[in-house]
């Protein structure tokens, strides 16, 4: 589904400075490192805390504060079967933002990169030559 399929619904361009707030703050729920390790571990299906607790190799209290912010965000849900419970993700179409971040900062560093090799390759041409120290007589 794109952007173009969903219907009533307004585009970033259009809203008002209580709705971006409202974006800014859905956008914070990927600002934090480890809530975008648990989004990926997510990818291939659902998980419980103990699961993402031992991939991580943090504390109980960590992974689950960082499950409520996702939760809280919509972009996960939780599913309890007997004393587990088992979370994942909402709309599969948040991979898609992400990736799309992912491929932007690619290219940033790629074009940075060429930029650093081409001032190299004219550094080296040029050589600059040396200044030569002034020396004093006394």
């Amino acid at each position: 589904m794109t952007i173009d399929n969903i219907s009533g619904c307004p585009t970033m361009e259009n809203l008002d400075d209580r709705a971006i707030e409202q974006v800014a703050d859905f956008f914070g729920a990927f600002a934090v490192p480890m809530r975008l390790k648990i989004l990926n571990a997510l990818r291939s299906g659902e998980r419980n805390v103990g699961d993402l607790t031992t991939e991580f190799e943090c504390s109980q209290a960590n992974v689950s504060k960082h499950l409520s912010v996702l939760a809280q965000k919509g972009l996960i849900a939780k599913t309890v079967r007997g004393t587990s419970a088992y979370y994942r993700i909402v709309d599969p179409r948040i991979y898609q933002l992400c990736d799309l971040v992912c491929v932007q900062i690619g290219q940033r560093f790629a074009h940075q990169s060429e930029m650093k090799d081409a001032f190299l390759q004219v550094a080296r041409v040029a050589k600059v030559p040396k200044q030569k120290s002034a020396t004093r007589r006394r």
